[in-house]
């Protein structure tokens, strides 16, 4: 049992140490920019010493790859969106409507924390070639993973007769990083409103009346 705790024990700090250092780089990245910052910076803004951050993450691309996956995710864990809970409770809603509200709200809540950190990835990837080969053009899985809520919705007896060539994309385009900060950034509206809109917009398109 002792040994059992010293490992629970390690590996508590290990996690406690990673986030300290995901936390740092999240918050220097986002104030100076990734190529104004340097390791030894984000390892004084987490308190460890710079190889730690080394030896965890490997490099500086590999720390900002990490921090937007745990971004996006919410955690750490390996889990694959269409594999999260709120997107699985989603698809076995039993409507179309209810669905589409369930999904919009986890979409939210996603790119509420994304959005912190959207400019600073794009101006990355705009000035570092290797950067934007971390995420390489073309639909990828974010568009995957509103095509699989796509392909549930318009199975379901309220779904619009004339959904199924256009869901997907729809569901793409309306609940995108762009658009969000559009409403929510630029024209002050609260997230709420910015979730209420869009459900209210995607329902008249994708469901009966």
């Amino acid at each position: 049992m002792p040994d059992v705790n010293r490992v629970n024990k390690r590996t508590q700090k290990a996690a406690e140490t990673r986030r300290s250092i995901l936390d740092a780089a999240r918050d220097l990245f986002v104030e100076h920019g990734y190529g104004a910052t340097n390791m030894q910076e984000v390892a004084a803004r987490a308190g460890v010493a710079v190889q730690t951050v080394y030896f965890v993450f490997g490099n500086k691309r590999a720390l900002l790859k990490e921090l937007v996956d745990v971004t996006i995710a919410g955690d750490d864990e390996p889990v694959a969106t269409v594999n999260r809970p709120w997107f699985r409770a989603a698809l076995a809603e039993p409507t179309a409507a209810a669905q589409l509200k369930a999904h919009v709200r986890g979409t939210r809540e996603i790119l509420e924390r994304v959005a912190a950190i959207t400019e600073m990835v794009a101006t990355a990837a705009a000035t570092d070639a290797e950067v934007a080969h971390l995420w390489p053009h073309g639909d990828g899985p974010r568009f995957e993973v509103h095509a699989a809520a796509a392909a549930a919705l318009v199975a379901k007896p309220d779904a619009r007769a004339t959904a199924s060539g256009a869901a997907a994309d729809l569901l793409y385009a309306l609940l995108s990083t762009q658009l969000y900060l559009l409403f929510t950034r630029d024209r002050g509206w609260s997230p709420e409103r910015w979730e209420q809109w869009t459900w209210q917009t995607l329902r008249a398109q994708l469901c009966a009346d």
